[in-house]
């Protein structure tokens, strides 16, 4: 296995330094979460990320764009994005009922007061990451 290339715009920096000290640790873990996904799949060689709409977003040739937010205007809550016509979070729904809370299909939103549920979100990270290698499958392939 080859190393995982990432390169970063400096502006995913400067958001991160801009979050509330409550907030910031819960969005790094999140982002160290995607990395470390990232980097387990042989099939990811290079993993971008960027600012999408001013959002962290992480990109690779094999995956759907994934973007992570904290917005003011819901101080206790941050998100995990994903593109609403993909058939990503109506996968994760039904994969893993009772685990996640959902904002429609391009979201799924994380109380800053729980744990994440590291392994199984996991899981959903690496399903976006080859979303073009993996949507044909029932469910992603998500068991």
């Amino acid at each position: 296995m080859q190393a995982l290339q990432i390169s970063t715009d400096p502006g995913v920096v400067q958001v991160f330094d801009q979050y509330p000290q409550a907030v910031k640790p819960k969005m790094e873990a999140l982002r160290a979460l995607v990395r470390e996904t990232a980097e387990e799949l042989d099939e990811i060689g290079a993993l971008e990320e960027t600012l999408r709409w001013g959002e962290p977003s992480f990109i690779t040739k094999k995956g759907s764009t994934l973007r992570m937010d904290w917005k003011q205007k819901q101080p206790d809550q941050y998100a995990l994005y994903f593109k609403c016509t993909s058939k990503l979070v109506p996968s994760f729904k039904m994969a893993y009922p009772g685990v996640f809370t959902f904002e429609g299909t391009r979201a799924m939103v994380f109380s800053l007061e729980e744990a994440l549920p590291k392994e199984t979100l996991k899981k959903c990270i690496a399903a976006a990451l080859t979303y073009h290698k993996v949507k044909h499958l029932p469910m992603l392939g998500l068991s």
